[in-house]
This record gives C-alpha cells, sequence and structure tokens, in this order.
C-alpha cells in the first residue's frame, strides 16, 4: 500500500528545502496553495508586489521564465505589475525581453480582467474596448520576447490565448500552437489551451480536444507531467456537457487512473513548484468521473493542498475541493 503511495519501495518524496510551511487549515481541512508553495517564488511575488525590478530579477535567477508558466503566472495574475513594469521594458536594454515577457504576460491577464468571465453577450461595449486594448499591448511585447529569445515557448503560450480572446480565428491560432510545440513538443499548459479551443464554445468539433490530448499522453515519457492534459481535456468535456454526470463510466475512469498511474503517480514525476496544480487536475477530474481508488491516493498527496483552477469552474471552488476531498 505504501509503495502505491509514495512510489518505489514506499518511499516517501525527498523533502522540499524551499517547500514554505503549511498555513493553518480551515475547518474543512483545506488550504489555498500561495506562491505555488515554495519559498523562492513568495521573495519573487513579494519583490513584484513592492516594484522592485531588481528583486524582481534576483529572484527569478533560479528558474527558466521563458518555460516556467507557474512562476510566470504569479506575476501576470499580480495586480499592479501593470503600473511599473513598463519602465523596465524601456529602461533595462540587457533584460527587456523578461521585462517585455512579464509585461505581455500581464496585459494578457489584465485584458481577461476587464472583460470579465460573464458570457460574451453579458459584457458591455466599454469592457470589450478595455479588452482588445489591453491584448493588443500584450500581442506587441510578446511578439518582440519571442523575437529577442527565440528559443522562449512561453510567448507562444501567452498569444495563443491572446488570440482566443481577440477571435483571430484557427490558421492564426494554429500557427501559434504549431510554434510553441516547435520549442516544447510536450509543453503541457500550450497543450491545455489547445484543448480549450478544440472545444465547441471555441469552435471546435466534438472529440477533437479528446484526441488531441489522447495523441500527446501516448507520445510522452513515463512520468511526464502531460498526462495531466488528460484530466483537462475530460473536465472540459465536462464544462461543455448538459449532463452533471457525463464522465461517471468505467471507459473514463480507466483513462484517468492509467493517465495518473504513468504521469504525477509515476515514481519518475518531478515535483516542482506548483506540483499541487497538477494533483488538483486529476483531483477534479477522478472526482468529476465519480472514480474511488486513485482519487484517494491524489488527495492524500495534496494533504488539503487546493489551487484556484480548475477548481474555478465551480460557483464555489474551495467548497467543492473540501466535498470530494471528505468523500476520497
Amino acid at each position: 500500500m505504501l509503495g502505491k503511495l509514495f512510489g518505489r519501495g514506499g518511499e516517501r518524496p525527498a523533502a522540499d528545502p524551499y517547500a514554505l510551511p503549511v498555513p493553518r487549515r480551515q475547518r474543512n481541512g483545506m488550504y489555498t496553495l500561495h506562491a505555488l508553495g515554495d519559498q523562492r517564488v513568495l521573495g519573487l511575488v513579494e519583490a513584484a508586489g513592492a516594484g522592485d525590478w531588481e528583486g524582481v530579477k534576483s529572484a527569478l535567477v533560479p528558474f527558466d521564465l521563458g518555460r516556467d508558466h507557474g512562476v510566470l503566472d504569479q506575476l501576470a495574475d499580480l495586480d499592479g505589475v501593470q503600473d511599473w513594469i513598463g519602465r523596465a521594458v524601456e529602461e533595462d536594454k540587457e533584460h527587456r525581453a523578461t521585462a517585455l515577457l512579464i509585461s505581455g504576460a500581464r496585459h494578457v491577464s489584465w485584458g481577461w480582467e476587464a472583460r470579465t468571465a460573464e458570457r460574451a453577450v453579458n459584457v458591455t461595449q466599454d469592457q470589450w474596448r478595455v479588452f482588445h486594448e489591453r491584448l493588443h499591448i500584450a500581442e506587441e511585447q510578446l511578439f518582440e520576447a519571442a523575437e529577442l529569445r527565440p528559443e522562449w515557448v512561453a510567448p507562444w503560450h501567452r498569444l495563443l490565448v491572446s488570440g482566443r480572446g481577440m477571435s483571430l480565428g484557427t490558421v492564426v491560432n494554429r500557427t501559434r500552437l504549431d510554434a510553441a510545440l516547435r520549442r516544447d513538443p510536450l509543453d503541457l499548459e500550450t497543450h491545455i489551451d489547445w484543448v480549450s479551443q478544440l472545444q465547441p464554445r471555441w469552435g471546435g468539433e466534438p472529440g477533437q480536444a479528446l484526441a488531441f490530448a489522447r495523441d500527446a499522453f501516448a507520445r510522452a515519457p513515463e512520468g511526464h507531467r502531460i498526462g495531466c492534459v488528460i484530466a483537462m481535456a475530460h473536465i472540459d468535456e465536462w464544462v461543455e456537457s448538459d449532463s452533471a454526470g457525463c464522465l461517471e463510466t468505467p471507459e473514463i475512469q480507466a483513462e484517468l487512473r492509467n493517465a495518473a498511474d504513468h504521469s504525477i503517480l509515476h515514481p519518475g514525476y518531478a515535483r516542482n513548484p506548483g506540483w499541487q496544480r497538477d494533483f488538483n487536475m486529476f483531483a477534479m477530474a477522478l472526482s468529476l468521473a465519480g472514480e474511488r481508488h486513485t482519487v484517494r491516493r491524489v488527495f492524500q498527496a495534496l494533504d488539503g493542498a487546493c489551487t484556484e483552477w480548475p477548481w474555478s469552474y465551480f460557483a464555489e471552488p474551495q467548497k467543492q475541493f473540501a466535498r470530494f476531498q471528505r468523500r476520497a
């Protein structure tokens, strides 16, 4: 049993020297993960929150921002970054590409904040105007970042997100997808965004997203986090469906178990900063599928750590995490 829980020989994963202390859990036994659960990332967020560009650059040294989407997310989603990052873009020629990437990613997120999560028919004209203004700035900056650092996958991933928001069409977005995958054929975040792109709500055909996810997973080595694309493809199928129980089939349960065993639960899986988000994808997908065995192992590994996404598909994300955790 311990071998199944913790890998070969029943050994627990090695202690992470940079792991943040687990905060006091809520009464429901959970807590929200902050700064990817990593002390170094927390230092980065604090420097960015203070508008300290020198501190941000120092904090980024251990990371490859051109490929580490989780770390970039921390900056892209941080309110206030847009107020000072433009100065870094103009004044720091040596690190211009990094500043452009951060600014471009922030403007994508900032644009979606202006649009809100409302259905398109409920978005006001002023919200649409601000949305497109910010995405246009993002596109200019991300293209320049990609030109300055052609090996980076992150600019192309963010351009895929902005392209969907601006309704640039399948041909343009497919070109951006191909550019990202040339740089990293198994980049998980790029695959997840394309899974969304292939859903009917964005003009795709039923079954396309799952086929794309399965093809990527079939090409992945053991222990690679790309297995999470299977979990997200099924979650997206659930979002599209009118039936809350659409994933509760033996076939889907088996596919999710297999994907988890060959990715996040495999001994070769690397628990990098923010690994809990990968586990949360499977926790949600397995829970929606009514799976009773692997889901318990996933929740045990999480030990109460909840990430905002993908639970944000629910109206009460934390409540749903806690409910499924209790059931597991």
